[in-house]
Order: structure tokens, then sequence, then C-alpha cells
């Protein structure tokens, strides 16, 4: 539905352009809004686009707009913005969404749009600009409301009215000490249902959850998500609020995070297709497909040192692509399902034997039920050979071992990467993969040999 909606706009859009009706474009750019706009964007043509542009005059429609576009194509399409627009529409963007765009930007023509725009946005963008690009301090906005605990409802409600009105998402009323440090929180509503002369620090909530400007970015979106937040003060040293990360934020680290790990995951690296260059891809991809290369290598040594036992019974090279694929398959689920944990602070590492043992157990009884229907099958596929008994055995017993093993490597190896320090997502893909496919050729063929006689 969303997919066909977007269709029907960029359709529209390219025959609006194409007949040059201004006013029917100023009327969907009115009505659009900027994140179904970012998306239509990118099907016009690079002419299409700067006419387009031509037609929008709100600084802060097209910094929303910006702020949606896709890195490369806001990166070509700035180069042919005037500075002093540049400059405006900085100035009218949230500080956290000018600071993470002028970082992308080339750094003279960066330092040039600071310089002119409003010395107070100038500043907080700089600021968010110092601190890495994953932390809590480069996601933070530094419009808040925070007022000291002796105000009371009706006062807080008064300055609502009248100072804070340009505030960017007031969730909450952040409570303040006579030092300026942080001490309680309370909702909007809590505001409204209390006695107009009760002071805040009467029925504001104390058990605050905050972070510091440089917490890593997934950790905060782990709280935000942990506890329902709509957003998550940002505290220095000295416990003084400095600005707060909002939901829509930590959704954004959350769908990048997910992307991030899928492409990691699969050895890709963490970029999308779109965005890379052939030579970029192939080396990135490079070093992941040759542990893959090697692992095929290792496979085809220790399939050739039982040799002679596939010259005597043939039969056993039908079951290898099986059994090598159940336990690549579970051992890839178990990886992914760690990772993901990791990921979203579900598991950490004083859970180790809790989660391995689980996933062990799962391969086990995965690993009977799955090798009792192969080994049936072999039983009755070679009913009338004197070897089907052992053979289905064999097999039964390798499906066994490949999955239990493969369920074992898949857990333990993302939560020994984690206690490394090395980023979990990397486990899994070529590495468990290939991995699994050796170990999985061994067990099989050494279990053949001993219940066939070989």
């Amino acid at each position: 539905m969303y997919n066909e909606q977007i269709k029907i706009l960029t359709a529209s859009l390219k025959r609006l352009l194409r007949r040059g009706a201004t006013k029917q474009l100023l009327n969907i750019l009115k009505k659009t809004h900027m994140a179904d706009l970012s998306t239509a964007f990118k099907e016009l043509s690079a002419d299409n686009r700067e006419r387009l542009f031509r037609l929008m005059n709100d600084p802060e429609q097209i910094g929303l707009l910006f702020s949606m576009l896709d890195e490369n194509i806001f990166l070509e399409f700035v180069k042919n913005v005037e500075l002093s627009k540049l400059v405006d529409i900085f100035d009218h963007m949230p500080s956290d969404d000018a600071a993470s765009l002028l970082n992308l930007l080339d750094e003279e023509l960066s330092d040039q749009i600071l310089s002119k725009m409003q010395k107070e946005e100038s500043d907080n963008v700089e600021q968010l600009m110092s601190y890495g690009e994953d932390t809590a301090g480069s996601l933070m906005v530094t419009d808040f409301i925070a007022l000291e605990e002796d105000m009371g409802a009706k006062q807080v409600i008064e300055a609502l009215q009248n100072k804070y009105l340009d505030v960017e998402m007031p969730f909450y009323i952040y409570v303040v000490d006579e030092y300026g440090k942080l001490v309680g929180v309370s909702s909007l509503r809590q505001l409204v249902v209390v006695h107009p002369q009760l002071p805040l620090k009467e029925f504001m909530a104390k058990d605050l959850v905050s972070v510091k400007p440089y917490t890593d970015r997934e950790e905060v979106a782990r709280l935000v998500s942990r506890y329902d937040y709509l957003a998550v003060p940002v505290v220095d040293n000295d416990n003084r609020i400095v600005g707060i990360v909002t939901v829509d934020d930590v959704i954004d680290i959350l769908h990048e995070a997910a992307d991030e790990d899928i492409l990691k995951m699969a050895g890709v690296g963490e970029e999308y297709i779109e965005t890379q260059t052939v030579f970029r891809g192939t080396r990135i991809r490079l070093p992941w497909l040759f542990a893959s290369f090697l692992g095929g290598v290792a496979a085809f040594f220790i399939i050739g040192g039982f040799e002679e036992n596939l010259v005597k019974f043939t039969s056993l090279a039908a079951f290898i692509p099986v059994i090598m694929g159940m336990g690549g398959n579970i051992g890839t689920q178990s990886s992914t399902i760690v990772v993901r944990g990791i990921a979203t602070g579900r598991i950490n590492l004083q859970d180790f034997f809790k989660v391995v043992s689980k996933e062990l157990a799962v391969g086990v009884i995965l690993g009977v039920i799955y090798g009792v229907f192969i080994g049936v099958i072999a039983k009755l596929t070679f009913a009338s050979e004197p070897f089907s008994l052992p053979l289905a055995f064999s097999v039964g017993l390798a499906i066994i071992s490949s999955m239990s093993i493969a369920a074992l490597v898949g857990s333990m190896v993302p939560l020994i990467f984690e206690r490394l320090n090395i980023d979990p997502a990397v486990a899994t893909g070529p590495f468990v993969t290939t991995s699994i496919d050796i170990v999985s050729v061994y067990c099989y063929f050494t279990i053949a040999g001993h219940l066939l006689n070989l």
C-alpha cells in the first residue's frame, strides 16, 4: 500500500513538473509529508529535483527533507544550493539533525555555514559535532524543559505557554535543584491532574534514568526500549542536564543497528549496495569469501582423506549435502539469535552458560528429530543392501552430531567475540557456516568408518 502511494506521488510529480503546473505542485508540497517526498525525490532526475526544490520556501520543511534524504543524494544535491539558503535552512533545523548533516559535508563548506548561522544555534550545533558519531551527545537535542523543583504546577503551565513554545518535543518536565542538578522528572499528564499550587518536588518521579554525553548510542536505545521512555536526559559529570535523546532518534538507531548487523552477518560490510562502488563492494566481500574458500578447501581434503571409504560405499556421498546444510542452517540460526540478543541488551556475558546450554539442547532435540527422519530415508532407499542399517545409523548420528555442534558453536562464538570486544555480528555468515561444514563432514565420515567397518 505504501509503495503504491509513493509510485503515485512520484508519477504525479513528474507529470506536473513536465507540464510546469506550479500551483498543483505547491499544493502537493503543502500536503505531503517530507518522509514521503524524500522517497519520491530520489526517483526524480537531477533537473526535476532542482525545479521542485526552487518551489520550496519554508526552511523548516527543507531541513526536514534534507534530514530524510539518502546520504549520497543529499551530498550531490546540496552542491547546487546557495550558501545563504543553506545557512537559513540549517538555522531552522533541530540542532541534532543539523550536526549530523554538517558532519557529512566538506569541512570547508561546513565551517562556512557554521560561521554564518545565528550564534546560539551555531554554538549548539558545534557542541554536538564535538561528540563522537556513535554517542548520546551527537544525538541529543539541546531544546528541553528544565524547571526548579519549588515551582508550582500552575507556574509550570504558565512557563510552558509563555517561554517554551518553540521546544521541539516537550515530552517531560525535567526538574532541577537550586544548583541546577537534575533531581526528577514529571510527565505533562501528571502536571495537569495535580493541585495548581503543588510544587514539582511533591509529585515528580525521582527514579531517573540518565546517560552521559559519551554513552554509546545503542546503549541509549536499549534504555528507551526497556523502560518505554519517550526521551532520556543527557547529563554532564555534575549531573546537570545538557540535552535529551528523543524516541524518534532511538527508532533510527535501532533500525540502523539491525541493518548493520544483518549486513555484517552476511559478510558484506555496513553499507547498502546502492551506496557502494563496485571496487569497495568487492574489497569488503573478498576476505569473507576467502574464509569460505579456505573452508571449502579444508572440506575437500577431509573428504579426500576418506576417498577409499567413498569408493567402497558411494552411497555415503549422497548424504553429504543434507548433513552440511542442516548443520550450517542451525548454526546460523543460533548465531543470529545470540547476536540480536546482544545487540538489544537481552543477552549479556553473564548469561553465557544459560544461553549456550539452551541452544545446545535445541540443537540436540532437532538433531534427533531430523536424524531419525533421514536415517529412515537412508534405510528405505538402500533396503535391499546389507549395509542399509549401519548406513542409516551413520547418517542419523551424523545429523545429530552436526546439528548439536553447530548450535553449540553458533551460540558460543558471538559471546566469545563480545567478551574479546570484537563485534559479535562478524561471528556469523561465512565464519560459522564454514567451520560447521568442516566439522560436519569429519564427524560423518568418522562415524560411518566405525559403523561400516571401513
